[in-house]
């Protein structure tokens, strides 16, 4: 009997053993790592961190915040601007930097070949132009890129100048240079500047030829199969050193229909590169995007009331952020995702958007998506007048008086029409009548006539129409 018990006993735990492993969803892979100090990957798409070590440790960026310095240039001028290299540009660069476009003082480049400079070879005198050019000055100019941070969500990161050479407040966090890259390389001019092998830079004073400057990223640049930085995938980024920072890099790859990002901070010669490639391979061979178009049906089908902070809505009313997905290890279940519906808004959510449903996997964040109201026909006097609006009240009422005497003139005008075309077709419909009944009288006449002609009496009737014609007379 015990035996019996006991042959019971193991069925049911094996049963439970093969059950958990069947229903069990995939783990979060982790079997990789950085010889670097920090070092991160991220999907580009999602946002969704895929692996990282250090990340929210601050480190010296060097040249990597060359990077935010292009972005805000080419958010804030034309790429035909013309720039000019003013002293200070040229000579406010710390001793041994160098001056890699030879330039001086008023030498002359558009924004477009400066920053080909600023990415492609990172001359510091191209990042001080640059932010002379946009922002009037360097130190305005460095106002508006922590004022970027902060719109990116950046926490972690400062900066001083707009090169990347040391300052004493100047660091960044893996993290945070991940938001920035991701911000950058949805800048379609921004890939395709830092992609470039090379390129050609007009004459200056000092280069009456002009020169050739090639890119620095060995990932992005290798062809050749057999070298260790080769690495189809990459396709645009941007690197640094300093003795404080070490060697670092960014790099943003596309396979498959992915997009990724890695970051490597306080790296070791040449390794880095290997860091920043290994990252961006375990992060395609090991993880997969589900997009929620036919996945993310909760608030957006069916009969079912949404509830969002203090509002109702049908779902038919809701509609999904497009193009929107979820980063999960492959093999995981769309269904395997749990989910958060945010009614409280983060600052610069777009227009429209009632809520934000955050996704995770094991409790990390693997993509978002914002919910949206479908845009509702209003009448006028259903519209809200609110402060957003950007106008006072005497604008709005002026505004208002406008539009409503405009809109009389309108109607004005189009009652005026609709009576000329009333009267028209009125005066038409008359002229037809009469002649129809014209028709008709004369038509009896001669039925008469016929009949009385018939009987003998045509003359007789001849002489009555005699008579009143007379009298109409």
């Amino acid at each position: 009997m015990k035996r019996r018990i006991k042959v019971l006993l193991s069925c049911v735990l094996i049963c439970q053993l093969f059950l958990m492993t069947v229903y069990a969803k995939p783990d979060w892979p982790s079997d990789t790592g950085i010889q670097a100090e920090s070092g991160i990957v991220i999907d580009a798409d999602t946002g969704a961190v895929i692996f990282g070590q250090n990340i929210h440790a601050a480190y010296p960026p060097a040249s990597i915040t060359k990077i935010l310095t292009a972005l805000i240039v080419l958010e804030n001028s034309d790429l035909t601007d013309m720039v000019t290299f003013s002293k200070d540009a040229v000579n406010n660069v710390e001793e041994g930097s160098g001056n890699k476009l030879n330039v001086t003082n008023g030498d002359t480049l558009s924004v477009e070949d400066c920053l080909y400079s600023l990415i492609l070879h990172s001359c510091n005198q191209a990042a001080n132009a640059l932010a002379e050019h946009v922002g009037g000055s360097r130190e305005a100019f460095v106002k508006m890129m922590n004022d970027k941070l902060v719109e990116l969500g950046c926490t972690e990161s400062h900066f001083e100048n707009p090169s990347g050479l040391n300052g004493d407040t100047q660091h960044v966090t893996a993290y945070d240079m991940a938001l920035i890259a991701r911000a950058a390389y949805n800048n379609k001019k921004l890939v395709e500047i830092s992609s470039a092998i090379t390129h050609k830079i007009p004459p200056t004073s000092k280069n009456p030829n002009g020169m050739t400057i090639e890119n620095e990223h060995r990932l992005v640049k290798t062809k050749d199969e057999s070298s260790e930085f080769y690495y189809p995938a990459a396709v645009a980024g941007k690197t640094g050193y300093l003795i404080k920072a070490g060697n670092t890099v960014v790099t943003y790859a596309e396979k498959d229909g992915r997009r990724l990002i890695s970051v490597i901070l306080k790296g070791k010669p040449r390794q880095y590169f290997i860091d920043g490639k290994n990252l961006l391979e375990f992060g395609f061979a090991n993880f997969e995007n589900l997009p929620l178009a036919g996945n993310e049906t909760e608030y957006t089908s069916g009969d079912t009331p949404v509830s969002i902070g203090s509002k109702s809505y049908q779902p038919s009313d809701l509609e999904l952020e497009q193009n929107a997905a979820v980063t999960v290890p492959k093999g995981a279940e769309f269904s395997e995702v749990d989910k958060e519906l945010a009614t409280d808004l983060p600052v610069g959510s777009p227009k429209g958007a009632v809520a934000l449903i955050r996704y995770t996997y094991n409790d990390r964040a693997v993509g978002q998506a914002y919910l949206f109201a479908k845009e509702q026909e209003e009448s006028p006097s259903e519209k809200p007048v609110t402060e957003s609006s950007g106008k006072h009240e005497e604008e709005t009422k002026a505004e208002t008086n406008h539009s409503s005497q405009k809109g009389i003139g309108i109607l004005g005008i189009l009652g005026f029409a609709a009576a000329v075309f009333a009267l028209a077709a009125g005066t038409v419909f008359v002229v037809k009548k009469k002649r129809k009944e014209s028709k008709e009288i004369a038509m009896r006449k001669e039925e008469r006539r016929r009949r009385l002609q018939e009987d003998g009496d045509a003359a007789d009737f001849e002489r009555i129409l005699k008579e009143r014609r007379n009298k109409k007379k």
